[in-house]
């Protein structure tokens, strides 16, 4: 048996942006029937939502594109987090820089930005937390939906 995958969404409080990629990487996988394969798992960098599950519009959006049977805890991203996981993802340059600053010396981890892996080249997945359109929900899904695809295509070379 192959070693499993491990792929790791984080964005600031964990309620919007990495359980939108983590949900849609998740049902990408089931769709692929490869979930065996993977561990997934999403976190956030700060420590305001703590034990509460997505923001009401995430799970909204979630619902609207099919997905409704995902369940969430928030939960802050750990020291361990840079041993268990072989990517962990951020959805923006803030994030990405937070990760630098807390991620260890040679650790087993790489850190990128998803959208790295957008085929539309939209390198940041901007944070809708504070907007009042659900098209802003909208476009972090869709943009999570062309990452994760991307992501897993060049990893499994699909």
């Amino acid at each position: 048996m192959s070693k499993k995958h491990s792929v790791l969404f984080i964005c600031l409080g964990n309620i919007c942006r990495s359980p939108i990629a983590e949900a849609v990487f998740l049902r990408l996988l089931k769709e692929k029937k490869q979930e065996q394969n993977w561990d997934v798992d999403s976190a956030a960098m700060g420590d305001w939502h703590l034990g509460l599950g997505p923001n009401e519009r995430t799970v909204v959006t979630l619902k609207k594109f099919g997905i409704t049977d995902y369940k969430h805890i928030v939960r802050q991203i750990k020291q361990e987090d840079f041993e268990r996981f072989d990517y962990i993802f951020g959805m923006d340059h803030q994030n990405m820089s937070d990760l630098d600053g807390i991620k260890p010396k040679n650790c087993h981890a790489k850190t990128v930005l998803l959208g790295e892996y957008d085929p539309k080249k939209e390198l940041i997945i901007v944070d809708p937390y504070f907007g009042n359109d659900m098209k802003d929900f909208d476009k972090v899904y869709e943009q999570c939906c062309r990452c994760c695809e991307g992501f897993f295509n060049a990893v499994t070379g699909s």
